[in-house]
């Protein structure tokens, strides 16, 4: 296959003038570093849309996925040949997340077909399928910090958690059931390493519960969006950030369920657009159907940054993002994936710091 073009410390000649909403606000300064491109000869753009980013623990793979039934495999440490394999799936893929226990060697995949198929990146095979969700569409897998839980979110109205290291077909573990409505996130907390897991459904409700007594119910119910709950992003300090097809991104406190503000800006009415947390800086990634990459400070509701994907172009969408974090809380990459199939990915830096 031919490799995509990797394009890093761009010259401003190659770069398209920035739009009227570009802008930063207050300490953050970003920089487009790189993009990645699909090989030439791949699918169209229109069956090429991105839905799906993750980063290896490491921080050194980065792994993509969407509509063209292929997980990109990308080194971000080899810039002259970053596009290392792809794997080809039956289905076209909603989400991938690394396995946390497993070094950057295993990747879980969901795909529209309703299986949760995990992936040795070293032998570049399947090595396992889950089909526990009757068919229905996948849109969510995730893995508790430490690997000892997966947990999938589907179509049926359900979320399923069960041992990764377990042989699938054994059945779950524990299900979920949201009363019919379909669970489209669903996300460990990694943030304050508590015991609990957040969904996110389309009766427009964002759900914590406690891993140690899911049949109580869910400790918490957000409910104050206006669409479809597409994410759930756990925040740090007891906060979790919720996103929906109202256009809004919203921070809550928990247990309590109290709404702190909502995040306006980006467009989102009918899609999956991606939504990211980066903790240590305390900044929301966000794509967007107006074809930009929307950055928000957990501080303020307006976005602190905007970028226009695509030289400008507006006829696409930006459907996933993720941070790649070093360690610090001064600087960062948010990595963000369009529905051309291009990647970009973007240098974050803390400009200045208040004492």
């Amino acid at each position: 296959m031919n490799s995509p073009i990797l394009r890093s410390d761009l010259d401003d000649e190659d770069l398209p003038s920035p739009p009227p909403e570009d802008r930063v606000r207050c300490e953050w300064d970003f920089r487009l570093s790189s993009v990645l491109r699909p090989p030439e000869g791949a699918s169209p753009a229109a069956s090429d849309a991105l839905g799906a980013i993750d980063v290896d623990p490491s921080n050194s793979i980065l792994a993509t996925g969407g509509m063209a039934r292929k997980i990109r495999v990308y080194s971000l440490t080899a810039p002259t040949n970053p596009c290392s394999f792809f794997l080809c799936t039956p289905a076209k893929l909603s989400c991938l997340r690394f396995r946390p226990d497993a070094g950057g060697r295993l990747i879980a995949a969901a795909d529209y077909d309703g299986v949760v198929t995990e992936y040795d990146l070293e032998h570049r095979a399947a090595v396992s399928e889950r089909d526990e969700h009757g068919g229905r569409r996948v849109w969510s897998v995730d893995f508790s910090p430490g690997g000892a839980l997966g947990s999938s979110g589907a179509d049926d109205g359900s979320a399923l958690l069960w041992d990764p290291r377990c042989p699938a077909g054994g059945g779950s573990a524990a299900t979920i059931r949201t009363g019919g409505a379909p669970v489209c996130c669903v996300e460990f907390d990694r943030a304050d390493a508590g015991p609990w897991v957040g969904l996110g459904c389309a009766d427009r409700r964002a759900y914590v519960y406690d891993l140690r007594a899911l049949g109580a119910g869910p400790v918490t119910a957000f409910a104050g969006h206006g669409g479809v709950v597409t994410y759930v992003r756990f925040a740090g300090a007891g906060r979790v950030v919720s996103s929906g097809t109202d256009g809004a991104h919203r921070l809550w406190e928990a247990p309590a369920g109290k709404e702190v503000r909502a995040f306006l800006g980006h467009q989102n009415r009918r899609s999956f657009v991606g939504l990211a947390v980066w903790r240590g800086g305390g900044l929301i990634g966000s794509g967007s159907e107006s074809n930009e990459v929307f950055v928000y400070d957990l501080r303020w509701g307006e976005p602190v940054w905007v970028r226009r994907f695509g030289g400008g172009r507006e006829d696409g969408f930006v459907g996933a993002v993720c941070w790649r974090g070093n360690g610090s809380d001064d600087e960062c990459e948010l990595i963000a994936g369009g529905s051309d199939g291009v990647v970009q990915i973007f240098a974050c830096r803390r400009a200045c710091s208040f004492s």
